[in-house]
């Protein structure tokens, strides 16, 4: 009796042997946000006449810091959910890059980075004045193009000639090397160069005690020892201060000038965004990941390309949208703080749309210097004892 009890039992409580197990609800679908950056770089052919054939020409400089920049993107996108696709578009060297983008790129996209020259640049920027495009300057180091050729619709991420200029400046005045012997080029580069710098004497208290126009056609390599040393004749002086963008002949003055001096500007000691030798506040971490990628060095277009795809990125994460103007705005907003691997945060003057931004001071080896110097204050940031203070900006877009 007990036996047929327990197994009643048995059978009453057991689960019916064809029971439908409980399905699983379906998996989630999250919306991706994708966000279009387009790259617009025009060709760059080899110099005709460089210095040194240590001098490796990189066809490149720009688009794989972009490429890099993308990639940080994408993997916090992984957690915000978004993706970010680099669109890459280069104009050949004797191309026309307006009209490539009126064919190309004109209505497809709302965040532009170029990498092209001054002229250029505002062509394109001065088309697209009325449509929704956010254009990331990170090939030009133009004063003017910061100040009376400014634009609304376009940021500046490399540092200025006035920028470089001022760190210079205030490096040598903290050396107490106030005499300055100023040597120009026969470029239009590098009498922009000059003016900067004459702007940043005038600004620090230095005093240009000698300038001297560099006109020798000679083969430097072959006669530099004995005509530089005439060149370099004249008042005594406490450094000498090079314009020679192109590279011409700024490096040979270096060990023959008729004074023992140092040499600053384009070559010597020079102020720049991004070095090699960079190793502070995490500078390593993507000089490594960045030669992994490309095995070379990265270049300051290399570094303003990365920062302009980084802004967007972080203006993205913050908002949490891929909204236009959600991110034009925030961008451009003082709540905006991008890092760069230089201590301080990055941010956008809102009068010119440039990026202020630590300037780098290094010697070929080494880094010598961080400008701003301390030292050097501002009512609201050292940074801006850089370049054109708001006070000083003939940029009127947002006046």
């Amino acid at each position: 009796m007990k036996s047929f009890s327990a197994l009643f039992l048995a059978i009453i409580i057991a689960p019916p042997l064809f029971a439908t197990t409980k399905s699983k609800p379906p998996p989630v679908v999250l919306n991706v946000q994708t966000i279009d950056i387009a790259y617009l770089n025009q060709e760059e052919l080899p110099p005709t006449e460089t210095v040194s054939n240590l001098d490796l020409f990189v066809a490149n400089k720009g688009v794989e810091g972009a490429e890099l920049a993308v990639s940080d993107n994408n993997t916090t996108g992984q957690f915000t959910h978004q993706n970010f696709v680099l669109h890459k578009f280069n104009v050949a060297s004797d191309g026309n890059p307006l009209e490539f983008f009126k064919q190309n790129m004109a209505g497809k996209f709302h965040y532009v980075i170029t990498n092209l020259n001054a002229a250029n640049t505002l062509a394109i920027t001065d088309f697209a004045a009325n449509s929704d495009i956010l254009f990331f300057d990170a090939g030009t180091i133009d004063d003017a193009l910061r100040n009376e050729s400014c634009r609304a619709n376009t940021l500046h991420l490399l540092p200025s000639r006035a920028m470089k200029a001022d760190s210079l400046a205030q490096y040598m005045m903290k050396k107490r090397w106030s005499k300055w012997f100023l040597v120009v080029g026969n470029t239009p580069e590098d009498e922009l160069f000059s003016k900067a710098l004459k702007r940043s004497a005038k600004r620090f208290g230095m005093k240009i005690v000698t300038e001297k126009k560099w006109e020798h056609t000679f083969d430097a390599r072959k006669s530099a020892q004995a005509d530089i040393s005439v060149f370099t004749q004249g008042d005594d002086y406490d450094v000498l201060v090079v314009a020679d963008e192109q590279g011409l002949f700024g490096e040979y003055l270096a060990y023959r000038t008729w004074l023992s001096r140092p040499i600053i500007g384009t070559q010597g000691l020079i102020a720049t965004a991004w070095h090699p030798t960079h190793d502070l506040w995490g500078a390593t971490q993507i000089q490594h990941r960045f030669h992994d990628l490309t095995k070379r060095e990265m270049t300051e277009q290399d570094y303003g390309a990365y920062l302009a795809v980084r802004a967007i990125g972080e203006a993205a994460t913050r908002t949490k949208s891929d909204d236009f103007k959600a991110l034009r705005d925030y961008v451009k907003s003082p709540q905006f703080a991008l890092s760069g691997y230089k201590g301080n945060s990055l941010s956008f003057r809102a009068w010119d749309g440039q990026l202020r931004q630590a300037i780098l001071l290094a010697a070929p080896r080494s880094l010598v210097a961080v400008a701003p110097i301390e030292g050097f204050l501002h009512p609201k940031t050292e940074l801006d004892t850089l370049g054109f203070d708001e006070s000083e900006s003939s940029c009127h877009f947002n006046k």
